[in-house]
């Protein structure tokens, strides 16, 4: 698994994913040296590099950066990679951008522009960090909760599915890149069914309430 970013929601991922069993390779804007003490600290499976790095020894690539800066990305080491999109628009941070603003592209498909090549899965951008850290169950678990994807591969989604497994959730396919407009931030599945941010641990979304809450989105 790679990183490219390792803020909050790629760090937690990155944490879960090395509880499952699997490598992770970390990186930032500012230079592996400065994620050291993060790779030290998540231990022997975790190490630390350059975004093009990354992008190049991942299996699966998490892409998890502020929409600003999707230009920056390199699009050459991401072809034919399968790409875990978690970005969430924010004009406050990312400036204002005309086709999010218009509603004429989603992120993510604003983000395929800049890795045109890349096999996309919108995923993990619904649910806060500390719940994601907390609510993973195993499989066949009753109270297992579950978390959208959007992507327009096949083979992409099921992989992402099967990472999305290990790690103790379970995953509704929400459709294509242009329908994951109905994950996106302030929709009914971001974040509202798995509790406040007020309550850490939060609480269990199933498979039933992930799919009626994308049924209740408006555009």
């Amino acid at each position: 698994m790679g990183f490219i970013g390792s803020g909050y929601i790629g760090s937690t991922i990155a944490r879960l994913a090395i509880e499952a069993g699997h490598q992770v390779v970390l990186s930032n804007s500012r230079g592996p040296e400065t994620l050291a003490d993060t790779a030290a600290e998540l231990g022997p499976r975790a190490s630390a590099a350059t975004s093009g790095e990354v992008a190049a020894a991942g299996d699966i690539v998490v892409v998890t950066v502020p929409v600003k800066a999707f230009p920056d990305l390199a699009a050459a080491p991401l072809a034919d990679k399968t790409v875990i999109d978690t970005c969430n628009y924010d004009p406050g941070r990312d400036g204002h951008i005309p086709e999010l603003d218009s509603e004429s592209l989603t992120s993510s498909e604003l983000l395929l522009r800049y890795i045109p090549d890349a096999m996309l899965v919108k995923a993990f951008n619904t649910i806060f960090f500390k719940h994601l850290l907390s609510l993973g169950r195993p499989a066949g678990a009753a109270d297992r909760s579950y978390l959208p994807i959007a992507g327009d591969s096949a083979s992409a989604k099921a992989a992402v599915t099967e990472f999305i497994e290990s790690i103790g959730y379970g995953v509704v396919d929400a459709g294509p890149l242009a329908d994951s407009w109905q994950q996106a931030t302030g929709t009914p599945v971001w974040g509202t069914p798995y509790g406040p941010f007020s309550n850490e641990k939060g609480q269990p979304a199933g498979e039933n309430a992930i799919r009626a809450a994308l049924a209740t989105a408006t555009r």
